[in-house]
């Protein structure tokens, strides 16, 4: 560990930041936007996102297997661009991600499968203005399982989403990515800090098997 980054833990650490909030009993799995045009360097994607997709595979079929809630979102726009907002504007190759296009379907290895929550949005969070806190509130959740993309981006937005609805939110450090590395680890630092526990899927799996 650096010597920064042992001076930044200790900052946070004095000041009470850093807790774990714990699993639940009922938890749920939020797939953010692993959509065609981020699993694509040429279009919105890069980095690390495609070993994030990679990693989300044996999650996704554990949540299935087990019968935990699973929902997964898209950005989508209308054709004609006529609700596309201020997030838009400063990302406006996003109103790309229409209905139809194949750039804002779901990667093929994450399709949805019957009876799991398909958002559509036109902002970064999974939660403004959409049905997803109260499908997880019917479901009885207490606890959410966040992969996904961009970690910077749309994972933030969606984590500190979650903590305002009182889940207890884990991001599962391998299944979310981003374009680059930079703020791929700084946000993971500042989520894990402030607004989620941090832990690898193969950890969270063992954790809610043994439950």
């Amino acid at each position: 560990m650096s010597g920064g980054l042992t001076s930044d833990l200790e900052v946070y650490a004095r000041q009470g930041f850093g807790q774990r909030a714990g699993l639940g009993a009922a938890p749920a799995l939020l797939i953010v936007d692993f959509v065609n045009g981020f699993a694509d360097p040429a279009v919105f994607g890069g980095g690390n996102i495609r070993e994030a997709i990679a990693a989300t595979v044996p999650v996704l079929a554990f949540c299935r297997g087990r019968g935990i809630p699973v929902a997964h979102t898209r950005v989508v726009y209308a054709a004609d661009g006529s609700d596309g907002g201020i997030f838009a504007r400063k990302a406006p190759g996003l109103l790309r991600l229409t209905e139809e296009s194949p750039l804002s379907q779901i990667v093929p290895e994450l399709a949805p499968a019957p009876g799991e929550l398909v958002v559509r949005k036109l902002s970064a969070s999974a939660f403004f203005e959409t049905p997803l806190s109260s499908w997880l509130r019917l479901k009885r959740v207490d606890t959410l399982l966040v992969a996904g993309c961009t970690t910077s981006g749309c994972v933030r937005a969606s984590v500190v989403d979650s903590l305002q609805h009182n889940f207890r939110t884990v991001v599962l450090t391998d299944c979310v990515g981003d374009r680059a590395p930079g703020p791929h680890e700084a946000n993971l630092f500042d989520m894990g800090q402030k607004y989620a526990d941090l832990m690898d899927s193969a950890a969270a799996m063992a954790a809610i098997g043994a439950g």
